[in-house]
């Protein structure tokens, strides 16, 4: 009893999120405060080699293209007012292929909302981030061990496919302190990275026979490098809308289609007609209403979500096996449910919403026992 006291602290999950990037090999963190994503700024300013307060959300995204384009690895978090001055810097950096991870806290809006209040509700400004439609790499913790599991398998995808990734989190999960088992973390391994070592010029956007091209800093002695924003080819010089440039433009959205890791958490139980589907904060309360529907000889199934975009075409398997599919997310709008289905909900779907405040498992329990 004793040994196991001796592992067990006060914990929140910005902690978590800010040792996992750093033991991964994130190198540099470059921030703006905002609640409720301030405590991942004031623990990284602590444990990041190289912590940069920026001015502004603008400068900060504009540094972490730059440092990336530099062969380091940033990370930045940040809320959705902050993320909305990041958007079109985010785009450049999708564009120049850098790889970056922004860690984006949910709260409540719109607007600047209410600060300290926790919401779900920028899981369809995420679909619609990139101009064009392109998919962008989005993962969601569903706990607090997540927020320590994700955020190595987050840098490696950036690295490994050349993108910005977004870690999507809310309020409750990155600031509430809970009671954690240290024992139940596992070590990290750093991310493995490489660069272009061949004798040929660089061409900054040839995949070979890939999706990915092989990235390699700027002001390294072998090669130039030329990063281009703007609709461009292979060598990242400047085009309009001829063959070789639109194929490129075209291969951002097939790396993310097809390389992205798939993550999820499955509970299915046998004789089970209904599923309760959910993800970051409110896979909580989606757990415990299944404990209870079960406890009451309920036969019930869970998803939790973790690959939030591009949608895993595994998840349509799933729910195609369930005549009632209730969707529980902390907002009013079923913002999940409208990625998944559209702005017509099907009629076997059912929402469970909260505006203000968490949802509660009761809630879920009620929308699987209605008639």
């Amino acid at each position: 009893m004793e040994a196991d006291r001796a592992h067990r602290v006060l914990l929140d999950g910005s902690r978590l999120i800010v040792e996992a990037c750093v033991q991964a090999g994130a190198d540099v963190y470059v921030g703006y405060p905002i609640t409720p994503a301030n405590l991942i700024f004031s623990y990284a300013s602590q444990r990041f080699p190289i912590a940069l307060p920026a001015p502004d959300e603008i400068t900060a995204l504009q540094w972490m293209a730059g440092l990336s384009a530099a062969g380091f690895l940033p990370v930045t978090a940040t809320s959705f007012p902050g993320f909305a001055l990041m958007v079109e810097s985010i785009n450049m950096a999708y564009m120049m292929e850098l790889p970056m991870l922004i860690i984006l806290v949910q709260r409540l809006g719109p607007s600047t909302g209410t600060a300290t209040v926790g919401a779900q509700g920028d899981v369809l400004l995420l679909d619609g981030l990139i101009s064009g439609g392109y998919p962008l790499p989005v993962f969601c913790p569903a706990d607090l061990e997540d927020c320590w599991r994700l955020p190595p398998i987050a840098l490696q995808t950036a690295v490994d496919l050349r993108t910005p990734v977004v870690l999507l989190s809310s309020k409750e999960m990155v600031m509430t302190q809970h009671s954690f088992d240290l024992s139940r973390l596992s070590p990290i391994e750093p991310i493995r990275r490489s660069f272009y070592q061949g004798s040929a010029p660089y061409r900054a956007y040839d995949p070979g026979d890939g999706l990915v091209p092989p990235f390699l800093p700027v002001g390294n002695e072998r090669h130039p490098v030329r990063l281009n924003a703007s609709t461009h080819d292979r060598s990242g010089i400047l085009r309009s809308a001829d063959e070789e440039a639109i194929a490129n433009t075209r291969r951002l959205g097939e790396k993310i289609e097809a390389l992205t890791p798939v993550l999820y958490e499955l509970d299915e139980q046998e004789g089970a007609r209904a599923l309760i589907v959910s993800y970051d904060i409110t896979s909580g309360a989606a757990r415990e209403a299944a404990a209870i529907l079960r406890a009451q000889g309920v036969p019930v199934s869970l998803l939790l979500i973790r690959t939030l975009l591009p949608i895993p075409a595994i998840y349509y398997e799933v729910l195609a096996r369930y005549p009632r599919v209730v969707i529980a997310e902390e907002n009013t709008q079923g913002q999940l449910a409208r990625l998944l289905f559209g702005w017509r909900t099907p009629d076997h779907v059912r929402r469970v919403g909260a505006v203000g405040r968490m949802v509660r498992p009761e809630e879920i329990v009620r929308e699987v026992l209605a008639p």
